[in-house]
């Protein structure tokens, strides 16, 4: 039986195809400023920054969660009717508006494909989530998967990366951390009015 040899040439496109996924993430994380804003673009930086101050939650957590949920496009809709930029169910939405969370007179009539309903209702939902479980780790776990999940994971005690057995979600929650840090390292000035006190 005839072995293949060590650089077929099968092998050597599979090594550089590997070489240059890393190569190109390495740019997004390190490479020059331009390149790493491609990766980690940043819109609708007004909306982001009134419902991140009504809500107190980081302004660059809502957009690392944007990036990860529809890349800044404000038409996603998933499978599951989620919708918009945050990805939010109008179910979620309905529940923010009974809860008094979000003011539906500062809403008005807006529609969660509208870019600053939408945002308003992500960041309200994440700041009820944050004071649910007092760990954003936790709340971005139960954002991706809900609430029955993350109460179990989070009944679990320790690190909840490890609790989490949805590899999506533990995706997810390790994405969004990511890319809050070089949101925040990226475009330090774009919310000079963010104290950094809570989530």
């Amino acid at each position: 039986m005839r072995r293949s040899r060590p650089w077929a040439a099968h092998r050597v496109v599979l090594l550089f195809v590997v070489g240059a996924l890393g190569a190109l993430a390495f740019i997004a994380l390190r490479g020059p400023l331009w390149f790493q804003r491609l990766y980690y673009p940043l819109m609708f930086e007004q909306e982001i920054a009134t419902s991140a101050e009504r809500h107190r939650v980081n302004p660059y957590l809502v957009a690392a969660v944007i990036n990860e949920e529809s890349g800044f496009d404000p038409s996603t809709v998933s499978s599951a009717g989620a919708m918009g930029l945050m990805q939010v169910m109008p179910s979620t939405a309905e529940d923010m508006r009974a809860r008094g969370i979000v003011d539906a007179e500062a809403i008005g009539s807006a529609l969660l494909d509208d870019p600053a309903a939408n945002i308003e209702y992500g960041t309200a939902y994440l700041r009820y989530l944050v004071e649910r479980y007092h760990e954003v780790e936790i709340a971005l776990a139960a954002y991706n998967a809900g609430l029955r999940y993350a109460d179990a994971w989070a009944a679990e005690g320790g690190n909840i990366r490890d609790a989490i057995t949805f590899s999506e979600t533990r995706h997810f929650v390790v994405r969004v951390i990511r890319a809050k840090e070089r949101y925040e390292e990226i475009y330090p000035d774009t919310f000079p009015e963010w104290s950094g006190g809570s989530e």
